[in-house]
């Protein structure tokens, strides 16, 4: 073959397709980002462990607040996610209703909000009216409604303190009141937070209430959510059975012998006269049975205690025969 000038594009192309395949090998292309602003703080076993322990808030909510309000409510738990706090700011609406909380023996401060499509129904429910279809007013949260809703922030704190005491005491305070997000600089903008979001209906009403927890709190609680659902999966101790037993002792229970005889129709009932005779047909060594508050226990036969008729048990039930 005679020789050949390779063209100015062809060496461009030779050495492209090297760098390709040099690229190809690289171990940094197949790497993936990672932002160390947000790191992951809290493990998925651990997060599925506070989304029930706040199921179990909104259940003891909805009860207290129908109860308070004398209204029928009902709070169901929307998501548990972990955010920055920057995120969870940006999320809320504004002007709202913010309280930063303390979350005392722990130090820190947890945020509670609530939007004000649920809180003006709550604050004319307070004030004698019915709650159903209130405008909502493009205002912020006066002082006076302010302290008068400082009896359903008693409530709410409440029933999250009973929630969190399956798993450590935690006694949640109202520090502050702010109706701007950004007014409310208790944590750095990427620091990360547990947020807690639930949907409150109220008659005809609703709205949301956020939570956002401090990630960094929670995470050292890491140790006690682990003992309190290994305790849930475990077998109880011999000293659980003791305390359960104790507990149980002082119930009072009904306890009654029958003798279960033939049966009769409401007919033959009806058309029983003065002087008919009642066949039992109960043989004299059949055992009798002996019931628990109603429920059939025990076999024994007739005895006495002095002058007191009683029962002497001589079997258990088995409800296989």
């Amino acid at each position: 073959m005679a020789d050949r000038v390779l063209t100015q594009e062809e060496i461009d192309s030779v050495f492209r397709n090297l760098r390709d395949q040099s690229n190809e090998d690289d171990p940094a292309r197949k790497a993936q980002p990672y932002d160390f602003r947000r790191p992951d703080r809290i493990a998925k076993d651990q997060l599925r462990a506070i989304h029930l322990l706040h199921e179990a808030f909104a259940r003891s909510l909805s009860s207290s607040l129908s109860a308070y309000l004398r209204n029928y409510a009902l709070v169901n738990l929307v998501s548990v996610e972990q955010l920055s706090f920057m995120e969870f700011s940006q999320c809320l609406p504004a002007p709202t209703c913010l309280v930063s909380l303390s979350m005392r023996p722990f130090d820190g401060n947890a945020v509670l909000e609530m939007n004000p499509s649920l809180v003006f129904p709550i604050l004319e429910m307070l004030l004698g009216g019915t709650g159903r279809n209130v405008k909502r007013p493009d205002r912020e949260v006066t002082e006076i409604e302010q302290s008068i809703l400082e009896s359903v922030y008693r409530i709410v704190l409440h029933d999250l303190r009973e929630a969190w005491s399956t798993v450590t005491t935690m006694n949640f305070a109202v520090d502050s009141f702010k109706t701007e997000s950004q007014l409310l600089q208790i944590l750095a903008p990427n620091e990360a937070v547990v947020a807690v979001s639930l949907e409150v209906r109220l008659g005809e009403s609703s709205g949301m209430m956020n939570i956002g927890m401090p990630s960094i709190i929670i995470k050292m609680l890491r140790q006690k959510f682990d003992q309190q659902w290994s305790m849930r999966k475990s077998e109880s101790t011999e000293a659980e059975m003791t305390r359960m037993l104790d507990l149980v002792k002082p119930s009072t229970l009904h306890l009654d012998a029958r003798l279960r005889g033939p049966t009769l129709s409401v007919q033959d009932l009806m058309s029983l006269d003065e002087g008919n005779v009642l066949m039992f047909d109960y043989p004299t060594q059949k055992h009798i049975d002996i019931l628990v508050n109603g429920k059939l226990k025990y076999h024994g036969t007739p005895a006495s205690h002095g002058r007191k008729k009683a029962m002497q048990i001589e079997a258990l039930h088995d409800p296989a025969l």
